[in-house]
């Protein structure tokens, strides 16, 4: 089932490429591709749990037959809650229980080869410097850099265009936060690299890069790379109103 029983990462840098891609296929579930995991969680089926394997793909199945089995599980009966609870809820519910899963992968890997104390907090700083799945999922972070630009009074630039599309150059006074006076050069790189970090891709989860293309969806305000979703410069001048991938969804589920 788990791609674990095939190859065994043995460093630091081959566990944590693992975590990133288990981690990457989880988010497209809960994400991008949200309406195909919602049905594929039918409460009438037995146990199910939530896999992300390193190729960044994702997998809803039935727990491992051997006992004990290869990896760590996943929660259990993960669709048992899916028509007990708001679906944002239960969506939320099932992040935390993901990135629980991905950290016990992990070190898994990290006692399993033996890593020391250096190699072990190495592992988990490089792990911590990514957003959750719960934070990506949820908008945490995003709701964050919110509240800290209506501080800084930026909060009146949510988009006059109908799309919000636009290049993240542009995005400074929107995520913008309290900082020290400075050179004006050195403010405008300062804001750049930390402020833009803050702010994450709803498809992928990864944090701004320079030179990118974002779009915001008007509905939930998450904001994606355009290579994400499929959305270029061009094509996003002509659209009034942006749906993202889940959204869209959500319309048309009954």
């Amino acid at each position: 089932m788990d791609g674990g029983g095939q190859y065994n990462p043995r460093t630091v840098e081959e566990v944590f490429r693992d975590f990133k891609g288990r981690r990457a296929g989880m988010i497209k579930a809960l994400t991008t591709d949200v309406e195909e995991f919602y049905q594929q969680c039918d409460p009438e089926k037995e146990n199910l749990c939530l896999y992300g394997f390193p190729n960044e793909q994702w997998e809803v199945n039935l727990p491992a037959e051997e006992v004990p089995p290869e990896l760590p599980e996943p929660a259990l009966g993960i669709n048992f809650a899916r028509d007990g609870m708001q679906e944002k809820d239960w969506l939320s519910l099932v992040a935390v229980h993901s990135d629980a899963w991905l950290l016990a992968v992990a070190f898994y890997f990290g006692a399993r080869f033996g890593f020391d104390k250096t190699d072990r907090k190495r592992l988990f700083t490089m792990i911590n410097d990514l957003p959750t799945i719960f934070e990506v999922v949820t908008g945490t972070t995003k709701k964050q850099a919110k509240e800290k630009s209506s501080v800084s009074n930026h909060s009146s630039n949510k988009s006059k265009s109908g799309s919000k599309a636009q290049q993240r150059g542009s995005e400074l006074g929107k995520f913008a936060k309290g900082m020290p006076a400075k050179d004006e050069d050195d403010v405008v790189d300062e804001e750049d690299e930390e402020e833009h970090g803050e702010t994450l891709c709803g498809a992928c989860g990864e944090n701004y890069a320079a030179d990118e293309f974002w779009i915001c969806c008007d509905i939930c305000e998450k904001w994606f790379h355009g290579k994400c979703v499929k959305i270029t410069p061009a094509r996003a001048e002509h659209i009034k109103q942006y749906k993202c991938p889940s959204c869209s969804n959500k319309r048309a589920r009954p």
